[in-house]
């Protein structure tokens, strides 16, 4: 499991520019994010290289933040390759709360966030022959 630091912000002009500018200012490197929004407020998911420091440093900012648990799944970067994890995880009957891309590739891979809504996902990944990056892995990404 990695740390995603899950941010509710109100939907309006700066708010994420301002958080951006916060985590850059102090040395916080987002490596993946992904914004949900509503016409009023928004959740920000954010992969980045200190979690604990980003959560504490946005807390400072008064915006209200939480960790959560998240899988990194590396999935072969080629036409189909997402469907065969996707298939995979059908087959043994995971099923996917969000998810979304890290940008960057991991030997010749793409790397997905996965949030599952099953407190026994580590052990059916194992049993599916899915291993999940860990946060070490994530940073040198």
């Amino acid at each position: 499991m990695i740390k995603q630091v899950s941010v509710f912000m109100e939907n309006r002009v700066g708010r994420l520019y301002h958080i951006a500018k916060t985590l850059g200012e102090k040395k916080i490197n987002i490596r993946a994010l992904s914004l949900a929004d509503t016409s009023d407020f928004g959740i920000l998911r954010l992969i980045v290289d200190e979690p604990d420091k980003a959560i504490e440093i946005l807390k400072a900012e008064k915006y209200t933040v939480s960790p959560t648990n998240v899988l990194a799944i590396e999935v072969e970067d080629h036409p189909g390759g997402l469907s065969e994890i996707l298939g995979t995880f059908d087959k043994n009957a995971i099923n996917i709360e969000y998810m979304y891309a890290l940008p960057k590739r991991t030997g010749g891979k793409a790397v997905m966030i996965f949030r599952f809504d099953d407190a026994e996902i580590e052990k059916k990944l194992s049993m599916a022959g899915v291993k999940p990056l860990k946060d070490e892995d994530i940073k040198t990404i």
